[in-house]
């Protein structure tokens, strides 16, 4: 068992959606509730939060500058400098009582996010997109509950994703040239009474880490056949996701959230909504931009 410390005592409703900037050494990561995108600085140990008017289920570094949003009404542009927003493209405007939750940047730097229903007790309501570097948009996967953590294969074959509810990983071929996906399988399996799979990232070596809501645990997983490897242990119930940073790419950040906890929980876990930090012993793979 891995151990882990408090990087920042975020005290966030629902922290997810770490995202590491290598350029400038910044960990992006959001407060979907409170509608928040936070740059931390680890160096300095400073935050800043901007509040997006909305639910913001992930921000991305953009290449051509600022960030790009999954945001409740569609993939937004921020610049961080002057907060400014700029809405590029809503998927489903006949589905207004969804939300973004988790997305990530493809090795093509395509900026994959999913969708899920308020409130969470209607399933299979949300879709997978995937929105282009000319900013145009297709649905990739549908039936989604609570679209989760996403990876990618280090030779660029395989795409990993999670939609909680089904508390299973599963893998996809993946044709990095079109970004089109095939061949859905389950590759790992989270037994009942563990946890929910949220949040997840993959290391250098191929296996993925996966933050377990209501388990207290990020684990690791073997993708080829479905063995758990390794568990950080959190102080916290609620785990969200996980990121590889710093310089070398060996420190795994770590959201949590503390939302809808009872008063009695929150109490036994002071903690809850911070982010923590972990040196697992292998290093990460790098984050990648929004190529647009």
């Amino acid at each position: 068992m891995i151990t882990c410390e408090l990087e920042y005592d975020a005290k966030a409703k629902l922290g997810e959606g770490p995202c590491w900037d290598a350029r400038n050494q910044l960990l992006y990561w959001v407060d979907i509730e409170r509608f928040e995108v936070h740059a931390y600085n680890p160096a300095t140990k400073t935050d800043r939060a901007i509040n997006v008017g909305q639910h913001v289920g992930a921000a991305v570094v953009r290449q051509s500058g600022g960030l790009l949003l999954a945001l409740r009404e569609g993939f937004f542009h921020l610049d961080p400098i002057t907060e400014q927003l700029t809405h590029l493209i809503d998927p489903e405007p006949e589905c207004p009582e969804n939300r973004f939750n988790d997305g990530k940047c493809d090795p093509m730097g395509r900026f994959w996010a999913g969708t899920m229903h308020l409130p969470e007790t209607e399933m299979n309501c949300g879709h997978l997109y995937c929105l282009d570097k000319d900013l145009s948009v297709r649905r990739r996967v549908d039936d989604v509950s609570i679209s989760n953590g996403l990876a990618w294969s280090a030779d660029e074959k395989t795409m990993y994703f999670v939609d909680s509810p089904t508390r299973v990983c599963v893998a996809f071929d993946y044709d990095k040239a079109t970004g089109g996906i095939s061949n859905r399988r389950v590759v790992v399996e989270i037994p009942e009474g563990e946890g929910w799979p949220d949040g997840m990232t993959i290391d250098a070596e191929g296996m993925l880490w996966i933050a377990l809501w209501d388990g207290w645990q990020v684990r690791r997983y073997n993708p080829q056949n479905g063995a758990l490897l390794n568990a950080i242990q959190v102080p916290v119930a609620r785990p969200t996701s996980a990121v590889f940073g710093g310089e070398n790419l060996d420190t795994l950040y770590i959201t949590s959230a503390s939302t809808r906890l009872p008063a009695e929980a929150l109490a036994e876990q002071p903690l809850a909504g911070g982010i923590f930090k972990a040196n697992p012993g292998v290093r990460g793979t790098p984050t990648f931009e929004f190529a647009g």
